[in-house]
């Protein structure tokens, strides 16, 4: 199951991420994808570290700041759930670090998420609903993390777009499938 969680700056997608992990399991693999580049990152990072501990989880973390579809072909048949926080900052530092190698490296990914079988919570900012930046890096940025968002979203099970830390769902593919083994046979 892939479960896809939306959200801009602050609006509790990670936290409801977490929330998520926690109602499948006390234990959980957190792959964190940030680097701190400065100290307001750093004390973001921190601040995230704090917020797991409050979480009720335990949790393995795991650093993927570059190498997450490997990260997640390892741990593809884990028994616990696996939450990344947060697809942008991934995409962000592949940018800037192999702006040429964007489209590989999102290839890569979903390829690793088409064949995943396990519990995955992939947490990711919704950009596009905002002003078109001014710089070109920025657009690229913004239409990239556009493409990634809409085709991990079809190959998610669900996706929720967080906002003001309340969830509204906007994909659920584990609802119609109970629902369609509810139905009842029909005679010929």
């Amino acid at each position: 199951m892939i479960h896809l969680v939306l959200g801009g700056a602050r609006s509790g997608k990670s936290r409801f991420g977490e929330n998520c992990v926690r109602e499948l399991a006390n234990e959980g693999i957190y792959l964190a994808t940030a680097l701190a580049g400065d100290g307001e990152m750093a004390a973001r990072i921190e601040r995230h570290k704090l917020d797991r501990l409050e979480s009720g989880v335990n949790w393995q973390v795991i650093e993927a700041p570059f190498d997450l579809s490997r990260r997640l072909d390892e741990l593809a048949r884990s028994e616990k759930p696996v939450l990344v926080d947060c697809l942008t900052l991934w995409l962000t530092q592949c940018l800037v670090s192999n702006p040429n190698g964007i489209a590989d490296a999102r290839d890569a990914l979903l390829a690793t998420l088409a064949g995943f079988q396990g519990q995955l919570i992939l947490i990711s900012n919704e950009v596009g609903s905002g002003i078109v930046p001014l710089g070109e890096l920025s657009r690229q940025f913004v239409d990239e993390a556009g493409r990634l968002n809409q085709a991990i979203a079809a190959l998610a099970d669900k996706v929720t777009l967080v906002v003001a830390g309340l969830p509204l769902s906007l994909k659920d593919e584990t609802v119609t499938i109970r629902k369609a083994k509810k139905l009842p046979q029909m005679g010929g």
